[in-house]
C-alpha cells in the first residue's frame, strides 16, 4: 500500500512545485471595486500629476456611495509632512494590521498611499492566502479622507502618527512610492504576507532615505506593533511613551464626528 502512495507523491509533488513556480502575476483580472484602477504618476519638474487618484465617499458602514477617480496635479515644493497610519485588524490581538502613509501639503491637501493585496471581485483577504500567490500587489493612491474613512467605517481602530522628517526627505519618499506605483503597472508582482506587503514596502522606501536604517523584525512582521518600533527609533514626532501616544493619536472618535466634513483631514489632527 505504501508504494502506490509514494508513487503518487513522487508524481504530484514535482507537478505542484512546477505549477507554483510557473504562476505569473497579472494586472488583467476582474478586480474588486476600489482596486480596479491602477494609479499613474507623471512628473514634470517640481510638479506631479497623479492619474486614477481615488476619491470615494462612504456611508457609516463603509459601503461606497460615490465612486470617483480623479486626475490631479501637486506641487512637490509644497510637500511638508508625512503621517504613519496603523489600523489593527482585531481589537483583541494587536499584531495583524494594515499600515500606510499620508503626505501633507502646505495647502492642507493630503495624499495617502496604501500598499495592498489586490483582490478580485467577491474575494476576501486572508493572511494565509497571502502566502500562496493568491493576490497581486498594488499601490492605492487617493485622498486621505477616502482611505482613512473606509477603515473607520469598518470599525478598525485607526492611529494617525506624525513622522519626524524634513520636507526634502518627505518629497524623496513620496516620489519613490509614486515611481514604484508606476513600475507595478508594467511589472506586476504577487503580494506576500511576510515578504512583500504594506509594511515591507514602507520599510524599503523609508530605508532608502533614512540615516538610521529600520530593521526587519517582529514589528514589521506584525504591523500592529510598528508604531512601537517607530517610537524607539525616534521616527514619531512626539515625546510621549507609546501607550500615551496611542491614546493621543487614536482618531476614530474625531473621524466619526467629522465623517462628512470637508475639513476632515484638518479636524482629525486636532486634540
Amino acid at each position: 500500500m505504501k508504494k502506490p502512495i509514494l508513487l503518487v507523491l513522487f508524481v504530484l509533488v514535482p507537478l505542484s512545485i512546477a505549477a507554483w513556480t510557473g504562476m505569473r502575476p497579472s494586472n488583467h483580472r476582474d478586480w474588486a471595486i476600489g482596486q480596479d484602477s491602477l494609479p499613474r504618476a507623471h512628473f514634470a519638474g517640481d510638479s506631479v500629476r497623479i492619474l486614477n487618484l481615488r476619491n470615494f465617499d462612504y456611508d457609516s458602514t463603509g459601503e461606497s456611495i460615490s465612486i470617483r477617480y480623479e486626475d490631479r496635479a501637486y506641487d512637490l515644493r509644497k510637500l511638508q509632512t508625512v503621517w504613519f497610519i496603523v489600523a489593527p485588524f482585531d481589537r483583541q490581538r494587536r499584531g495583524p494590521a494594515h499600515s500606510f502613509l499620508s503626505f501633507g501639503f502646505a495647502d492642507s491637501q493630503y495624499v495617502a498611499i496604501s500598499v495592498e493585496a489586490r483582490r478580485e471581485k467577491g474575494e476576501s483577504y486572508a493572511i494565509a492566502k497571502g502566502l500562496l500567490k493568491r493576490y497581486e500587489l498594488m499601490y492605492v493612491i487617493g485622498y486621505e479622507r477616502d482611505l482613512i474613512r473606509l477603515r473607520v467605517a469598518r470599525a478598525d481602530d485607526v492611529y494617525l502618527y506624525p513622522i519626524r522628517t524634513t520636507p526634502a526627505k518627505a518629497r524623496a519618499l513620496f516620489v519613490r512610492m509614486l515611481e514604484q506605483a508606476n513600475t507595478l503597472r508594467d511589472q506586476p508582482q504577487f503580494y506576500n504576507t511576510l515578504t512583500n506587503n504594506c509594511t515591507t514596502h514602507i520599510l524599503e522606501h523609508a530605508n532608502s532615505i533614512a540615516s538610521v536604517k529600520i530593521p526587519y523584525g517582529r514589528e514589521v512582521l506584525l504591523p500592529g506593533y510598528a508604531d512601537e518600533l517607530a517610537g524607539r527609533l525616534g521616527l514619531l514626532d512626539t515625546h510621549l511613551p507609546i501607550e500615551q501616544a496611542r491614546r493621543r493619536f487614536h482618531i476614530n472618535e474625531r473621524a466619526q464626528r467629522h465623517f462628512h466634513d470637508p475639513s476632515f483631514s484638518t479636524l482629525i489632527r486636532q486634540p
